[in-house]
């Protein structure tokens, strides 16, 4: 079964080198380096405009997922942003004090989005159930999570999303992410069954215009999504499903 390469991006520049290089569908964030935040309008306008899906973060802050009454209105406001510059669909989360998800905020945040596409993100990770979180997702309605297995990164969290594939059983997909490289994602799509994987496809940069980072406008030490690495990433999934013919 063919597996789908969701790519992070968080400029008009990731954007292009993302489809450049065959992303199947865009994450669309800002400040990725914090883990992706709620992109701006602008670069919602643009990516509605490109030839493959786009979901919006809906993340208001860095920072933890336990959000009060002024975020929730935020996040509320940000999904209307969304939905009016043409996307197709959205990426949610929230959390309670003690890890597990906050469903009741989830629930306006779904309520809100109705008729896009809804991605769980990986607010999923920090739950402790991720069986009751599973079944709380499915309620809800979402499309998918996005998870690691409720590790760090995704190749130590492999028996996890395998189970997780095994008990959602075709209700909603399991996307993993988080250290997914062209060098393994056949193996993790592999033993873990998952249909969709996600990643930056991104390389480190050097930044050596010293004016820019003595002024604090740029940090020394960036990345940037790689057409290349999107591309390569395509061939190892691609290789993946010709060996099961």
């Amino acid at each position: 079964m063919p597996v789908l390469l969701e790519v992070c991006v968080d400029s008009a520049e990731g954007l292009a080198a993302a489809i450049e290089g065959g992303a199947e569908r865009i994450e669309l964030c800002s400040a990725l380096d914090l883990g992706g935040l709620t992109p701006s309008r602008g670069l919602m306008a643009l990516a509605a405009r490109m030839p493959v899906p786009a979901y919006a973060m809906i993340r208001p802050r860095a920072g933890d997922f336990v959000f009060d009454a002024a975020s929730r209105d935020v996040m509320l406001a940000d999904i209307d942003a969304a939905r009016q510059s043409g996307l197709a669909g959205v990426v949610l989360g929230a959390s309670l004090g003690n890890g597990r998800l906050n469903v009741d905020l989830l629930a306006s945040l779904a309520e809100r989005a109705e008729g896009m596409g809804r991605t769980l993100h990986r607010a999923f990770d920090l739950v402790p159930d991720a069986d009751e979180a599973l079944e709380q997702a499915i309620a809800l309605g979402f499309e998918r999570i996005l998870t690691s297995g409720l590790a760090v990164k995704a190749p130590d969290g492999m028996a996890m999303l395998h189970h997780l594939v095994e008990r959602a059983d075709g209700r909603l997909s399991t996307m993993a992410g988080s250290g997914i490289t062209p060098g393994n994602v056949a193996h993790i799509a592999a033993a873990t069954g998952v249909s969709e994987v996600h990643a930056s496809c991104r390389l480190p940069v050097t930044f050596v215009d010293e004016a820019l980072v003595g002024f604090g406008f740029a940090a020394r030490q960036q990345h940037r999504t790689s057409s290349v690495v999107v591309a390569e990433m395509r061939a190892a999934l691609a290789e993946l499903v010709a060996g099961h013919r």
